[in-house]
């Protein structure tokens, strides 16, 4: 699994490009267990990897490293995978009926279809706490909503395009919105504060 293109990000980061998330995560993977002289932070996002180095001297060296390192695709078998993290959900969210009519699905069949495996963090952004899911049933690949909502509620579940969130706190948003949690997805007291950190294995589990 080769990248697509390195770039230099300023004098001290490499931008890294990928045709899409899961070549991201195995890349992700991969860089942190290579544990890569000068490499200070591996940053992930929807299609590219940010590295973060000591200083300009590791920009060439880097490339260098990068050029050798061999990748293979993570494997997660999602019908054995025990979740790193549970989410209680109460599927009343606003958009569960449109979300429904988007998949030709019931209501009841999108709960099922968003609770039947585990999902992946993909990446953090957004807000802090905000974790871009991936991996989950593509039936529920949905676009974001036409119009924004300008309040989106703390705990809301949410899907886009491939994925599925949950908003740490209350803020605009555009996600079509399928249940809310009570689950703490921010915590400055935690470590780390994030609930759901790049990597971890998420299922959501239907209350109420």
């Amino acid at each position: 699994m080769s990248l697509d293109a390195v770039h230099d990000y300023g004098d001290r980061a490499l931008l890294l490009d990928f045709d899409d998330t899961d070549d991201v995560l195995a890349w992700c993977d991969a860089l942190r267990n290579a544990e890569l002289l000068g490499v200070l932070d591996v940053v992930p996002a929807s299609r590219t990897v940010l590295l973060e180095l000591a200083g300009p001297t590791y920009l060439a060296a880097t490339r260098a490293r990068l050029a050798r390192l061999r990748v293979e695709p993570t494997a997660v078998d999602v019908d054995t995978a025990t979740a790193d993290v549970t989410i209680d959900v109460v599927y009343d969210g606003e958009d569960l009926e449109e979300v429904g009519r988007l998949t030709d699905l019931s209501p009841a069949e999108v709960i099922t279809a968003h609770t039947a495996a585990p999902m992946r963090v993909g990446f953090a952004g957004f807000v802090p706490g905000f974790a871009y899911l991936v991996g989950g049933d593509e039936r529920l690949h949905v676009p974001r909503r036409a119009d924004p909502r300008t309040r989106v509620p703390a705990g809301s579940v949410g899907l886009a395009g491939e994925f599925s969130g949950v908003y740490p706190r209350e803020t605009p948003g555009g996600w079509q919105l399928i249940g809310h949690t009570d689950a703490i997805l921010w915590d400055v007291e935690r470590d780390p504060p994030a609930l759901l950190v790049p990597g971890a294995l998420v299922r959501f589990r239907a209350i109420g």
